[in-house]
């Protein structure tokens, strides 16, 4: 919240002199802001009236339940109540919706805050962000192939000879959604670490000396995205995570090379002595003390007048 005041605060106060749009009125800023949340929103509803046709008609439902395929052996999932098929038809298209029109809230977020930053700062979170959509891909498809499979099977192991397991189609992509968009942003953490060391608030001194921290955040953000009270997911998901931390570091100590010292990030130097004399020295040389008469003002001509004898 501190990074996105601050952004906003340099935006507003139109401090990018080479921007003309960063020195517009407070209510011009809101009124951008506002124009730019409506498209956001009707991107999202243009993605997801995108996404219901790719599941109606590319058969998205058949790629979803081929993991529980593999694991149970059937492809029927039961549903409950009558209006439960079309919820988790719009729950999977609004799921791509967000997908789809990530690319175009990132492109608003980085149009109204980019007048706020300077041109290295461009230069650095410019390749994180095409570096973020590629991250999330990996996520995604890490969860689809080895964590999604791994959970069902974990899941059905325990207990089996006295229950057997029988999921509604809500319960379990309900279950694929969340796991697929929690691997999908947890991967993003390498991104948000270089955006944060462009902007010079984070160093990789900093990163290091918070590993356990780190580790006690990773754990607790684990278990809030893996669905249920599932440990082996937990744990499943927490080692890519420590992973990305140790790139994170490596990706910070990147950027801090290549910032440049110019921008105020070296360290202070101590200032040169000034070769030039004291104003009392230039003042005491330009004009120096007279004795005698104090009228004359150190004039040559009164002075020599003042020394005569005075005439009879």
């Amino acid at each position: 919240m501190s990074l996105l005041r601050g952004l906003l605060d340099r935006r507003l106060l139109g401090r990018r002199g080479d921007n003309p749009r960063a020195e517009m009125p407070f209510l011009e800023h809101l009124e951008e802001l506002r124009w730019r949340l409506l498209w956001i929103l009707l991107a999202v509803l243009a993605g997801t009236a995108v996404g219901m046709a790719l599941v109606h008609y590319f058969d998205v439902f058949t790629l979803l339940i081929a993991p529980y395929r593999d694991v149970f052996g059937d492809d029927r999932l039961i549903y409950l109540r009558p209006a439960d098929s079309f919820f988790i038809f719009l729950q999977v298209s609004l799921a791509i919706g967000l997908v789809l029109a990530g690319p175009i809230l990132v492109y608003h977020v980085w149009s109204f805050l980019a007048p706020a930053l300077e041109k290295r700062e461009k230069r650095a979170i410019v390749p994180a962000l095409y570096m973020g959509l590629v991250l999330f891909l990996a996520g995604v498809a890490l969860a689809y192939f080895v964590a999604l499979s791994v959970s069902l099977r974990f899941l059905s192991g325990i207990m089996s000879d006295h229950l057997q397991p029988t999921y509604t189609a809500t319960a379990y992509f309900g279950f694929v959604v969340r796991l697929l968009l929690g691997f999908g942003v947890v991967f993003e953490l390498p991104v948000v670490v270089m955006i944060l060391s462009a902007l010079g608030l984070v160093t990789p001194a900093f990163l290091r000396s918070q590993r356990r921290w780190a580790v006690v955040l990773i754990t607790v953000v684990a278990a809030l995205l893996s669905p249920g009270d599932i440990i082996w997911l937990t744990v499943l998901m927490m080692f890519p995570m420590f992973l990305l931390y140790e790139f994170s570091i490596l990706l910070s100590e990147l950027m801090w090379r290549k910032r440049d010292p110019r921008s105020g990030d070296a360290e202070p130097t101590d200032p040169e002595p000034d070769p030039s004399p004291p104003e009392e020295a230039v003042a005491e040389t330009a004009a120096p003390a007279t004795e005698g008469d104090p009228y004359t003002h150190g004039d040559p001509a009164r002075k020599q007048d003042s020394d005569e004898p005075p005439s009879d």
